[in-house]
């Protein structure tokens, strides 16, 4: 397949031939891309979020696909407003691509975009393009709406409330390791073929990652707010303690309620890597992590994809796990640090 250099039609060409075909689906959307600025006219509170994805800091092509990069840029900003118990609406995407992209390799990352964005029901609704001298680079700001009285922010846990999990966790950091492992293995050679048999979930988890719509309308459909809400990006340890830092509470979790899924724990074991560890600090499996006041208990136990893993205490007891063996340990933020050397 020939490829087409994007210098030969400049940066309004490309923008034209990236947006051509994009429907506006929510009625909020006054105007799109084609103006100086978009048109939005909001019903509820506005929710705002902002992810910057990086060319070797973020992602690495040797083996991500461009159209899973462009799916998972969109997502994970959709899970942001999902967090806040919100429904994302709209997104702007701004990239700044080196000469060794092609029109083609931008529109497979577009196609990505455009996908989500259709699961979603999310507009595209403007952004920027400009020029890097080293790789690619993803901004996308993502804006939603909720309700004033449904936000769910990380300030507001209390004393008993219920620590809840949607899905499992450690699979994307698991699928992370894996096509790590494999790309060393490639030497890379071009014609080496992977070994992912009997792996596709970990690679799905960690390549194509899903915001967790699906929990919110279960929670709405019950009539549950949940007392706090925030997305695991960087690992259940350092999301809860986030919840419990802003609302100056405690918690409990236990070992064995934390839910693993069997390819995550046969990988680990495989690695010769501590599970729980990987469950507790691996992040970006974009599940949500919640807490909900002590009398929906029930309620909480009847939805399917979500799991009560502990509670919420006094400030003064801490944050730690309960161990198989009855012990504690106390949990630290292990998130990933940006700025390390």
């Amino acid at each position: 397949m020939s490829q087409t250099e994007i210098s030969q039609l400049g940066e309004f060409g490309l923008i034209d031939r990236l947006t051509n075909d994009i429907a506006i689906p929510n009625e909020s959307t006054l105007k799109g891309i084609g103006d100086d600025c978009a048109v939005i006219k909001a019903a509820n509170n506005t929710l705002v979020t902002t992810d910057m994805l990086v060319e070797g800091v973020h992602f690495d092509l040797t083996y991500v696909p461009l159209k899973h990069l462009g799916y998972k840029s969109a997502a994970v900003n959709f899970s942001d407003i999902y967090a806040m118990n919100g429904c994302p609406k709209q997104i702007t995407v701004s990239l700044a691509i080196s000469k060794r992209f092609t029109v083609e390799h931008i529109e497979e990352l577009y196609a990505g975009i455009k996908l989500a964005c259709d699961i979603y029901g999310v507009d595209l609704i403007g952004g920027d393009t400009t020029t890097s001298r080293s790789g690619l680079i993803i901004s996308i700001t993502c804006i939603g709406e909720a309700d004033e009285s449904q936000i769910a922010y990380r300030n507001g846990a209390k004393n008993t409330d219920l620590i809840c999990v949607s899905g499992d966790l450690g699979a994307a950091y698991m699928g992370l390791q894996l096509l790590e492992r494999e790309k060393i293995a490639s030497g890379n050679d071009r014609n080496f073929t992977p070994d992912f048999q009997g792996k596709e979930y970990l690679i799905e988890r960690q390549l194509k990652p899903e915001a967790r719509k699906d929990i919110v309308e279960k929670l709405r459909k019950e009539n549950i707010t949940p007392t706090s809400m925030i997305d695991i990006s960087d690992g259940l340890s350092s999301e809860l303690m986030h919840i419990c830092k802003q609302s100056k509470v405690g918690c409990r979790i236990y070992e064995d309620r934390i839910p693993i899924d069997y390819q995550t724990a046969i990988m680990a074991e495989e690695l010769n890597m501590n599970l729980v560890t990987a469950a507790l600090n691996g992040g970006e499996d974009y599940e949500l992590l919640f807490t909900v006041p002590l009398h929906f208990h029930d309620e909480i136990e009847k939805i399917d994809g979500i799991k009560i893993i502990g509670y919420i205490t006094e400030e003064s007891l801490g944050c730690a796990m309960v161990t198989r063996d009855g012990g504690e340990m106390t949990l630290k933020a292990q998130g990933w640090n940006p700025l390390a050397e």
